[in-house]
């Protein structure tokens, strides 16, 4: 079997603001919808339990060339990037992003989504509160995110302790 080589990915982003941060509160040429995508825990747990770190570890890898071979036959990427404020300064927290490629975006669309909500017009409307500066007027409308916990093994897969969101 030919190495597997990820060319294009599709990124699950489980943070909100840090989507936020990313489409520009849905105006950024070509990210002004914003999709809440549900899938399912068995997927997004596959996923990570065959990830690989975007960037080269020397805690989770004995060496770059392992690092390299991990990559190459991977079909997903895991990165980790501060996470940000309703005001978009970035934060002590990192938001995990899961890059899918290859069988995981198969996977993903043919078997672990159960639900596309469209939640442009809700963004919109927590972007207007937000630039009043009045946190008390949208705190409140922001999506309530809780760590995910992960297995032994896929948190020495990931350098990952404990739970997605300690990294």
């Amino acid at each position: 079997m030919p190495p597997f080589r990820m060319e294009r990915m599709t990124w699950i982003k489980p943070s909100f603001l840090w989507m936020m941060y990313r489409s520009g509160w849905a105006t950024k040429p070509r990210q002004e919808r914003i999709l809440a995508i549900d899938i399912t825990r068995s997927g997004f747990e596959w996923a990570l339990a065959h990830g690989c770190l975007a960037q080269f570890d020397p805690v989770v890898y004995a060496s770059y060339e392992d690092w390299l071979y991990s990559k190459e036959k991977s079909p997903v990427r895991v990165q980790f990037d501060p996470d940000r404020s309703p005001t978009m300064r970035p934060l002590e927290t990192r938001a995990i992003q899961v890059g899918l490629g290859g069988e995981s975006v198969e996977r993903y669309v043919g078997e672990w989504i159960t639900q596309m909500t469209d939640i442009t017009d809700f963004v919109h409307e927590i972007h207007a509160l937000v630039r009043t500066d009045q946190p008390e007027a949208y705190d409140s409308l922001l999506p309530q995110e809780t760590l995910y916990p992960v297995s032994p093994e896929i948190g020495k897969r990931l350098g990952i302790t404990g739970e997605v969101g300690h990294h």
